[in-house]
């Protein structure tokens, strides 16, 4: 009989509000290089439209949305950048983590309901993963700064695949990590890059429809509307019955 033995988290967007957080550092990072008054919301909008992708594709878009490319080349120098888009990247990236670096604000960002569910998995011995297109090393400052790392069996990065969201990868190499069929997983995601991974790699899910990526999860289409979390404190809910309708289809 095919149950779900494992639960696997994408981190941003699913345990931690860090999207949001990004797409103001790519804001900033036009207004800086710009040379605006203001942030340019314009970088923000551009990320949202490709939430979950790595880090280099979501640069180059917003590079390509915005028109950047000119003014990105004549800063290669001054950032040792081997092209255009790497010098947005480091922007961004450092803006970024002027913001994270205090582990509060990580916290104070946390989706505390889904990190219950993640607690909640532990002490009912399902195995737990983490799977995203983060760098490892962002991606423990944040988990270090949760106190969620002994909560994870296994914790997958950007550095672990070749192939980012959508492409399945990352969800396969954690499911034979964990030791599980795909079919016995259950996947906790926000975007549509990261719904269609998990989909295509044969894996259930339930979709965190966040104030970030709602629109574009709702009308994506990709799963059932009653398994797309609107509200945050209903998601161990949705999880419930995804889990028991899961293992009533299998008996």
């Amino acid at each position: 009989m095919a149950t779900i033995k494992g639960i696997m988290f994408d981190l941003d967007g699913v345990l931690v509000q860090t999207e949001k957080l990004k797409a103001l550092a790519y804001a900033k990072a036009v207004q800086r290089i710009r040379g605006l008054s203001e942030p340019d919301f314009s970088a923000s909008e551009a990320y949202r439209e490709v939430v979950g992708a790595p880090r280099e594709t979501t640069s180059r878009y917003v590079m390509n949305k915005l028109g950047l490319e000119n003014e990105l080349r004549q800063l290669m120098a001054e950032y040792d950048a081997v092209e255009p888009v790497d010098v947005l990247t480091a922007v961004r990236y450092e803006i970024y983590y002027e913001m994270v670096g205090d582990p509060q604000v990580i916290r104070d960002n946390q989706w505390s309901y889904t990190v219950e569910v993640l607690k909640a998995a532990k002490e009912n011995s399902c195995k737990t993963g983490l799977a995203t297109l983060s760098k490892r090393k962002d991606t423990m400052h944040v988990v270090n700064a949760l106190g969620i790392a002994d909560l994870l069996d296994v914790i997958l990065t950007a550095e672990d695949v070749t192939k980012g969201k959508p492409d399945p990868q990352i969800y396969l190499v954690a499911a034979e990590k964990l030791g599980l069929p795909p079919k016995d997983c259950l996947v906790l995601e926000d975007s549509v890059n990261g719904v269609k991974s998990a989909l295509a790699a044969g894996m259930n899910v339930v979709a965190i429809a966040n104030p970030f990526t709602k629109k574009s999860i709702l009308s994506s289409q990709l799963v059932e509307e009653k398994w797309i979390v609107k509200d945050p404190e209903k998601v161990a809910e949705v999880v419930r019955q995804r889990i028991r309708e899961h293992n009533e289809q299998d008996n």
